[in-house]
């Protein structure tokens, strides 16, 4: 890929043309590239944000593809940063091997794996565990720490030296990452190279059911090309020899799916619940263009009220601020036009704090700022940590300070 984009003209799991426009948000810059005082006067280009339905198979997908070489090579997000996510995986590698029951010494390999929270989860439990991901400082910390990762893209090339030095893989897992990849399909061939016969395949994504329900529209950026239901993939794993045996639906991300698949005819019998999500997901259209339509006007409806809002209490010339650092920040920020409306954003993460967010430039501080500069109104662009953010911070409610929660309904506290 020599340009920074690129635009695919066919569904991204079965290979068809017959696709629609559903869903436009704001372009914006890669959404989690904040950069740092000496970078500011780089000019950060914007990428479309179009969400694509595919007519043939119900796949939801962004077709413009921005270079991995753009997002990921110097990516900075770390599984650890994440509220929550260390007690999630802590609980899904025990919920795995409870139920895959793989034998002691068993090869256990992470696409995607960042910092290597899951895997450590897995090697304290006995298991052999190996890392892969491109973000070449996050992968060379994660080596040290004792978590062997490759430094790389996952490719079938790469499966097949990986079988050849380590042995066949007993479980494959790929974490909000099988979601970020153009070509799911040298995912797919590089999984079923990787694993055993007997063997399985577990990832998690984030659920197209769930972030329609939940107005979970923030998730939507460049990472994240796909938008993922059980129909889709379960036609697309058959094409790559491979089947669902077991979906389960998971709150962390706004609401995930986890999927355990196997190579066709493997050791274990479907359950029940692959056909209870197909006949829900028919239900309620998820692959049909109706329920983003409605969707939309929703998202639309939550910007205009979060702008009368904001444009109401701006009177008196309120300070106003923001709480969360994130990618989906990012989004919200653009969509709903909130660039030139706060002073600062505050975040927890010490490795945010002292940048500037991407595109606009916004300030990122320590939240302790918020006690020395007072804002009137802090608006929480990490909305879904709305409850926690506020237990920490009830002094600033308790001073006159407000919090202001876009989503899913607009609310001052």
């Amino acid at each position: 890929m020599n340009h920074p984009i690129f635009r695919r003209d066919t569904c991204r799991l079965c290979g068809d043309r017959d696709v629609e426009l559903v869903l436009q948000l704001t372009p914006t810059p890669p959404v989690d590239a904040y950069v740092p005082p000496e970078r500011l006067n780089i000019l950060q280009e914007v990428y479309p944000l179009d969400l694509f339905l595919c007519h043939a198979c119900g796949h939801a997908q962004l077709l413009d593809v921005v270079s991995p070489e753009v997002l990921y090579r110097d990516y900075i997000y770390v599984t650890s940063s994440s509220p929550g996510l260390v007690e999630h995986f802590q609980k899904y590698a025990d919920g795995v091997l409870r139920l895959l029951n793989p034998s002691e010494g068993s090869l256990v390999v992470d696409i995607g794996s960042n910092d290597g929270t899951l895997l450590r989860f897995f090697k304290e439990r006995g298991m052999r565990v190996l890392g892969i991901d491109p973000a070449r400082e996050i992968a060379r910390r994660a080596t040290e720490s004792g978590i062997e990762t490759v430094a790389d893209f996952f490719t079938v090339e790469l499966a097949y030296g990986i079988r050849s030095n380590y042995g066949p893989a007993t479980i494959i897992t790929a974490n909000n990452v099988f979601a970020h990849a153009d070509d799911l399909g040298g995912i797919a061939e590089g999984v079923r190279t990787l694993l055993a016969p007997d063997g399985f395949f577990v990832f998690e994504v984030s659920y197209l059911a769930d972030m329609i329900e939940g107005m979970v529209f923030d998730f939507i950026y460049h990472e994240h090309l796909c938008y993922h239901a059980v129909k889709p993939l379960q036609c697309f794993l058959r094409s790559h020899g491979m089947e669902l045996i077991d979906v389960q639906r998971v709150p962390v991300k706004g609401g995930s799916l986890r999927c355990i698949a196997q190579p066709i005819g493997g050791p274990k019998v479907p359950s029940s619940s692959v056909d209870e999500f197909l006949a829900m997901e028919t239900r309620i259209g998820l692959d049909r263009p109706k329920i983003f339509k409605s969707y939309t006007a929703k998202i639309e409806n939550v910007k205009s009220r979060l702008r009368r809002l904001v444009a109401d209490l701006q009177t008196g010339e309120k300070i106003f601020a923001g709480y969360g650092a994130s990618a989906t920040s990012t989004i919200l920020i653009y969509h709903f036009g909130l660039g030139s409306m706060m002073d600062y954003i505050v975040d927890d993460n010490i490795a945010k704090q002292n940048t500037y967010s991407p595109g606009y430039h916004i300030p990122v501080l320590s939240p302790q700022v918020i006690y020395e500069r007072r804002p009137d109104y802090v608006i929480v662009l990490a909305w879904r940590y709305f409850e926690p953010i506020r237990k920490k911070h009830q002094r600033y409610l308790d001073e006159g300070g407000h919090f202001i929660v876009p989503l899913p309904a607009v609310s001052i506290t």
